[in-house]
């Protein structure tokens, strides 16, 4: 009897968090799980987000890809060389410590990553970039922020559309030169990094679709949130689907 081939394993970089204010857990959404699973047909693993616990070679090791989440802390600003004010939020140091180093070594390798709001940040700044603490006090700017009331599909309905590079990257994959997506951040690219490509814009100019140039493997980014509704929603999908094309990819030339 032949052994069935398993599927690619995505390690899904979450947040520290309390539960009753008390006892520290490292987590991740549950859509984040469906969507690696059902959309990109991978296998799910949270990864705990300290680099004490999380070695980075037996993490590569392990794990075909990445999936970098969002998530309420933002990156520490003197990550891109910057002073802390209230502005720029809270923070999870443990997942810094890992997720950072862990972009960089997954792009000069080729292991496909994907990063998601605080994920697309953290590709930007582990690239060299920097981030605008509050998106929506910059002059002609949008509130991209996630509105305080309602169900979340409320909260995670379509609230603009998304521009890409026509015959870019975006573009070909989506099969469509703009789409409509969800917006649920405070923070966003200031100064993209070194081989950071916008390729997608929302209408008031904040960038919403990053790749890094001549990386060898898959390294797509989005602003947005993917991973709500990923197997109904034809963007998501068409996203989640790539990156699973990705690792399967990686997974059999390993």
């Amino acid at each position: 009897m032949r052994a069935q081939t398993r599927r690619p394993v995505v390690g899904i970089i979450g947040n520290s968090h309390l539960i009753n204010d008390r006892y520290l857990v490292h987590g991740a959404g549950q859509t984040n799980s469906q969507a690696i699973a059902e959309v990109a047909g991978c296998l799910p693993l949270i990864v705990p987000t300290d680099p004490a616990l999380a070695d980075l070679p037996d993490l590569m090791a392990a794990c075909d890809g990445f999936l970098f989440t969002g998530g309420r802390p933002n990156v520490h600003p003197s990550e891109y060389g910057e002073e802390e004010t209230p502005a720029h939020g809270s923070f999870d140091r443990g997942r810094d410590g890992v997720a950072l180093a862990l972009v960089r070594a997954c792009v000069e390798r080729g292991q496909p990553i994907m990063g998601i709001c605080r994920g697309f940040q953290e590709v930007n700044v582990a690239m060299g970039g920097t981030l605008h603490p509050e998106i929506r006090d910059l002059p002609g700017r949008m509130n991209h922020r996630m509105p305080p009331d309602g169900t979340p599909e409320e909260i995670f309905a379509l609230r603009h559309l998304v521009s890409f590079t026509q015959g870019g990257v975006f573009h070909r994959l989506m099969g469509a030169p703009a789409v409509m997506t969800n917006t649920l951040h405070g923070q966003g690219i200031a100064r993209a990094g070194a081989r950071v490509v916008i390729d997608g814009f929302a209408p008031d100019g904040t960038p919403e679709a990053i790749y890094i140039k001549d990386a060898p493997g898959f390294t797509l980014s989005v602003q947005w949130h993917p991973e709500w509704n990923a197997a109904q929603d034809p963007v998501s999908k068409a996203l989640f689907t790539g990156f699973g094309d990705a690792l399967r990819a990686w997974h059999a030339a390993a």
